[in-house]
Parts: structure tokens; C-alpha cells; sequence
């Protein structure tokens, strides 16, 4: 059944996101936000204030809504009707291209070290540690400073 034959109570239970799929799916076409919004408005009988003061919510519901994709052409469409194409530019490749070079050189160096070599650096760095000049601070000693 087409949204022109239904009556306006049962219109009047579907969310305006599934009127909006029924609507590009009958005209079989993408439309604008306003051209969509002003049909489901005139299908409800709403008024120009309430096409005004809503609107923005039903623009909103539509960019979360996984069903429809927004063209460069500022139309909404069924996304079902549109291939998704990636497109990664040289400089996107270039840079794709290095953080797996240096992905594989981490790797392979760190094959070389052995878990002793691991061990000695970080008892090295545990050996550079001065803690002589640390010392113990209360809770008091701190609310004494403020």
C-alpha cells in the first residue's frame, strides 16, 4: 500500500525515518531534506510552523538512521541503491605503506633481543634511579601546604 492511500492514524504510528524510506522507495528517486519533510508534513497535516519547528529533529533522525546515505548532490537515498567506493589518495597509501615497514622492523627486532637483554636494560634503568632525595608526605603534611 502506498503512504498517499493509508489514513492518518495509521500514518500517524510510523516514525517519520520509515516514512522516508517508503517515500524514495515509491518515487524511486533521491530527494532533498525539505522536498521529503514537506511531503510527510502535508501527509500528516501538520502546519508550516510545525514543518519549521521540526525539521531539524528530522534531519537529525535521518544521518543516524544506517538506512539512508546523503549524496553529494544533497539528497538522501536509500543506501541499498549505492555501492560504497573507498578511495585512499597516494599520500594515504605512502603512509599505509610505512606504518607497516615500521610495524615489521619493531617485529623483528624485537625477535632479536632475547628476554635477557630485556632484563639488563631495565635493571640499568632501575640502577640510574636516585630515590635518596624521596621522602614520605601525609595526608597532613599536605592539608598543612594548602
Amino acid at each position: 500500500m502506498k503512504l498517499k492511500d493509508m489514513h492518518i492514524e495509521e500514518l500517524e504510528l510510523m516514525s517519520y525515518t520509515d516514512m522516508t524510506y517508503l517515500i524514495l522507495k515509491e518515487n524511486n528517486k533521491a530527494m532533498n531534506t525539505p522536498t521529503i519533510f514537506k511531503e510527510i508534513c502535508n501527509l500528516l497535516d501538520y502546519s508550516e510552523d510545525e514543518y519549521v519547528a521540526k525539521i531539524g529533529d528530522y534531519y537529525t533522525s535521518l544521518t543516524l538512521d544506517k538506512r539512508f546515505v546523503l549524496l553529494e548532490s544533497n539528497e538522501w537515498d536509500i543506501r541499498d541503491r549505492h555501492s560504497v567506493e573507498l578511495i585512499m589518495d597516494d599520500e594515504d597509501a605512502l603512509e599505509n605503506e610505512n606504518d607497516e615497514e615500521n610495524s615489521e622492523e619493531f617485529e623483528e627486532d624485537m625477535e632479536e633481543d632475547s628476554l635477557d637483554d630485556m632484563d639488563e636494560i631495565i635493571d640499568d634503568d632501575l640502577d640510574d634511579t636516585d630515590i635518596s632525595d624521596l621522602e614520605i608526605v601525609t595526608d597532613d603534611d599536605l592539608d598543612e601546604e594548602n
